[in-house]
């Protein structure tokens, strides 16, 4: 298995909990919920919010066997599905980490 980051791109640089609709708030609550239930199944290692200077966006990283299988979660992922981000994928061929 190999790991791969799964960076959620949202709309606007100005994105997150200061400026949401409230639809896109519903949005990134079935985004939230949808990402916890990968993580419990152990699908997803870590994931959340990442604070950059150039614009906020979201990170998880993830288990799989391959780059489609991780296409297949972003295939229903509320965020993405909503046409409310873009998600870029990149593989980690060496990920050093603990169990």
């Amino acid at each position: 298995m190999t790991h791969f980051v799964y960076k959620l791109v949202p709309p606007r640089p100005t994105f997150g909990p200061g400026d949401m609709s409230d639809d896109e708030a519903a949005i990134m609550g079935r985004h939230g919920a949808y990402w916890s239930r990968l993580l419990a199944d152990g699908t997803a290692v870590i994931f959340g919010p990442v604070v950059d200077p150039a614009g906020d966006w979201g990170l998880g990283v993830v288990r799989a066997d391959s780059e489609d299988d991780v296409r297949a979660i972003s295939a229903t992922d509320p965020a993405v599905t909503s046409g409310l981000a873009r998600v870029e994928i990149l593989p980690m061929p060496v990920g050093i980490g603990r169990d």
